[in-house]
């Protein structure tokens, strides 16, 4: 190896170890175990789950693709009719202090007051720790983990990956589909897609 070839293969080598590690979960794998403190100061843990779909769902507000859920109406009819049939939904905010999104317990209760936010809680994670452990990318990205813990649907909300409003109607919405199969004792027929949006405001 020449001189000039080892530089490079230092400099990438430097390069890849600066940048932030991504659980290797995968779908079709135990779901990452986790304990967070949610916006009211409660404690949850994933086991206290166990028996429930659980939906996980990256969340930055001052995103223009979380925004289109939300401004729509579209994330709280979801959080309302899936918690209505069992569903445990966690928004998780993974917005480090001083970043775009990152909230207060109380600044997160107010806003989810105001825009009547349905989710059974809300898991502040400024630490990015919960990020990291499920390898979470995107605003919004989504992760659906089945009553026995085992992970069945990573990726987009649905398939139309604009900030437009007007896209949320006549979408695939791909958690919807994966809950109903899987509740109907089916297999997820998308357990993987490619999830759009703003990128998760890590401190690193």
């Amino acid at each position: 190896m020449t001189p000039k070839s080892r530089i490079f293969c230092a400099a990438i080598a430097a390069i890849l170890s600066a940048i932030p590690a991504f659980s290797q979960a995968r779908v079709g794998d135990a779901a990452p175990a986790f304990t967070a403190t949610d916006s009211h100061g409660q404690a949850q843990t994933l086991d206290k789950y166990k028996g429930k779909f659980v939906v996980l769902e990256w969340h930055n507000q001052g995103c223009p693709y979380t925004r289109k859920h939300y401004a729509s109406g579209n994330m709280q009819e979801l959080q309302n009719e899936w918690t209505a049939q069992g569903v445990a939904w966690f928004t998780v905010i993974s917005s480090a202090p001083g970043q775009q999104g990152y909230m207060t317990a109380e600044g997160e209760n107010t806003y989810g007051s105001q825009v009547h936010a349905a989710p059974t809680a809300v898991l502040l994670d400024p630490d990015g720790k919960l990020g990291h452990l499920y390898g979470a990318r995107t605003t919004p990205q989504m992760f659906v983990i089945d009553p026995q813990g085992k992970l069945i649907y990573e990726g987009a909300i649905d398939d139309r990956p604009t900030p437009d409003l007007d896209d949320v109607k006549g979408a695939d919405n791909y958690v919807t589909d994966a809950l109903t199969a899987a509740m109907a004792g089916k297999p997820v027929a998308k357990p993987f897609t490619r999830s759009y949006g703003c990128s998760v405001k890590y401190h690193d």
